[in-house]
């Protein structure tokens, strides 16, 4: 089972990968705010009707206490507050190196996994999750320059572009474990329910609380491009990832997990190259190269 939980991993990283383009070009158009909440929206639909095929259940009902408190937690803080971190690094720092602080994601994820539940990845994992991470540093760190990065000159803004970004990383690695502490010994599909209900009550409290209501509320779903992007990529994001990333936690180590996870930024390279129509550099397809080779130190 373990095999089957890293190729989990991996789906999970094709599947982020192809909801990536989806939710950048519905960002341009209803905001990111919008698109977080009616991503989640699309999702729970999905996610119930697929309960209610295979359990018979169209909500999670028959829940835990445990499970409802690890895993609104998780939603919370891996949903919400790690992407409000993300976003705002981006706008702060440029993207290319907001997304080199994501690769620390995986080394994370291992030590709040050894000290949360003392959970030790083999040698072989440590050595594919640190070919992974240094794929994934490469490929970020040769993309093309971003011209929202050279337009931040204020230094102060700039380190706390810095830490809003690990604090991204943080929360990712931090929603993983909170994720394995509450969907062990539980259903997939309705663990993931929860997740989300908890990411649809959050970023809609966000919205409310930041004055973007009737943007989010009124005008957003008025747009029916920007919905129809949101809608692909609630299919393949927050439905088949984080329903595929649930399993692999629950079937291999969570440290293993995040570094195969932590391939969609290399992976996203064909796509933004095919439909973004964006320059890739020779270290992006190197980097790339590298991180693959680590994906099959997983499977040997």
């Amino acid at each position: 089972m373990q095999r089957i939980g890293e190729l989990a991993a991996f789906g999970t990283a094709i599947c982020w990968t192809v909801s990536a383009v989806f939710f950048e070009k519905a960002s341009r158009r209803i905001g990111t705010v919008a698109v977080n909440l009616y991503k989640l929206v699309g999702a729970i639909l999905l996610l119930s009707g697929t309960a209610w095929i295979l359990r018979g259940l169209p909500f999670p009902t028959d829940a835990p206490g445990r499970a409802w408190l690890w895993l609104s937690a998780s939603g919370l803080v891996g949903f919400v507050i790690a992407d409000i971190f993300l976003f705002n690094a981006y706008v702060m720092i440029g993207s290319r190196t907001t997304m080199l602080f994501l690769a620390l994601s995986p080394p994370t994820t291992a030590f709040f996994s050894f000290l949360a539940i003392g959970e030790l990845m083999p040698p072989r994992g440590l050595a594919g999750m640190a070919l992974v991470c240094a794929g994934i540093a490469a490929a970020v760190l040769g993309r093309p320059r971003d011209p929202r990065a050279e337009l931040v000159q204020d230094r102060d803004k700039r380190r706390k572009g810095y830490l809003f970004a690990f604090l991204a990383s943080v929360g990712q690695s931090a929603g993983m474990i909170l994720t394995k502490l509450g969907s062990a010994g539980y259903d997939t599909v309705a663990a993931t329910q929860i997740r989300v209900l908890a990411g649809m009550a959050g970023f809609a409290l966000v919205a409310l609380v930041s004055g973007k209501g009737r943007k989010v509320f009124v005008e957003a779903p008025g747009d029916r491009a920007g919905m129809r992007n949101t809608a692909a990529g609630a299919v393949f994001g927050p439905f088949l990832g984080v329903t595929l990333s649930v399993f692999a936690l629950n079937h291999t180590q969570a440290g293993t997990v995040s570094t195969l996870i932590g391939l969609a930024p290399v992976l996203i390279i064909p796509p933004s190259v095919l439909f973004l129509k964006q320059k890739v550099s020779l270290w992006e397809i190197l980097g790339a190269c590298v991180a693959v080779g680590g994906t099959v130190v997983f499977f040997l």
